[in-house]
């Protein structure tokens, strides 16, 4: 499995080294913006010991069309932001490569114009692109369908500086029709991220929990989607659509 990785800030370099060490993927290629590391090799730059070119490329001197063609890619991994997408969608979906986006935050029209590449191509969109996030909020959906008088309590806690309300508590919250105004913040130290939610029933509570150790598990996320897309040749996805076959009994 080719992989071309747009964005190489903090997430993204954490997912090329995921890659990297991966035997069944190889990076060929990282697309940013900025000139900095330009032509040097990400495995290199990250002290890995890989194969894979992983070559360096800056959007200011290299086309994506020149670089579709020149360095084919089965996937487009995005940890780049929320108008990544504009630089390179429309090639990605003429040439049929497959979209895989971490984007934390879309625009109502950007989720709209993912959907139309969909059409030619596979494109696939996670705010929080962790396994494990995903897992228990597809988790917790099944539980409180089981049990939807159940008291239920969100909590999130973060490192001190992070700003607001986490998005991935805002998410669960809106999956499990829940106010935000009831979930509980915490900021202090340097938590990477921690997400709870708490089932009350009678006489016993159940509770979800995920820790965040590092930013690799973004890295790991994005490798299980596109390992259970390869298959897949158009179509919008969901990380709630590639889980929902593991959940059939």
């Amino acid at each position: 499995m080719k992989i071309g990785l747009i964005g190489f800030g903090k997430a993204g370099r954490a997912a090329a080294a995921v890659i990297l060490q991966n035997k069944s993927a190889s990076l060929e290629w990282v697309l940013r913006r900025s000139t900095v590391l330009e032509n040097r090799s990400a495995a290199e730059f990250l002290g890995i010991e890989s194969s894979d070119p992983s070559l360096i490329y800056s959007l200011a001197h290299t086309p994506v069309a020149a670089l579709l063609d020149e360095h084919p890619v089965d996937f487009i991994v995005d940890f780049s932001s929320e108008t990544g997408i504009e630089a390179y969608g429309e090639e990605a979906a003429k040439r049929g490569v497959k979209i895989v986006s971490a984007a934390s935050h879309y625009p109502e029209s950007t989720v709209e114009y993912l959907q139309e590449l969909s059409k030619r191509t596979v494109v696939f969109w996670s705010a929080n692109i962790t396994l494990g996030v995903n897992f228990i909020m597809y988790a917790a959906k099944f539980l409180k369908k089981i049990a939807p008088w159940a008291d239920i309590k969100i909590s999130e806690e973060h490192f001190k500086e992070k700003k607001g309300i986490s998005g991935t508590a805002k998410i669960i919250a809106t999956v499990l029709d829940i106010n935000e105004q009831d979930i509980n913040t915490t900021r202090v130290g340097g938590i990477v991220g921690r997400h709870e939610i708490v089932f009350g029933f009678p006489y016993q509570t159940v509770r979800l929990v995920h820790d965040s150790i590092s930013r690799e598990a973004f890295g790991n996320g994005a490798l299980f989607a596109a390992t259970n897309l390869t298959d897949k040749t158009t179509g919008f996805y969901r990380f709630e659509d590639i889980l929902r076959p593991y959940f059939v009994m």
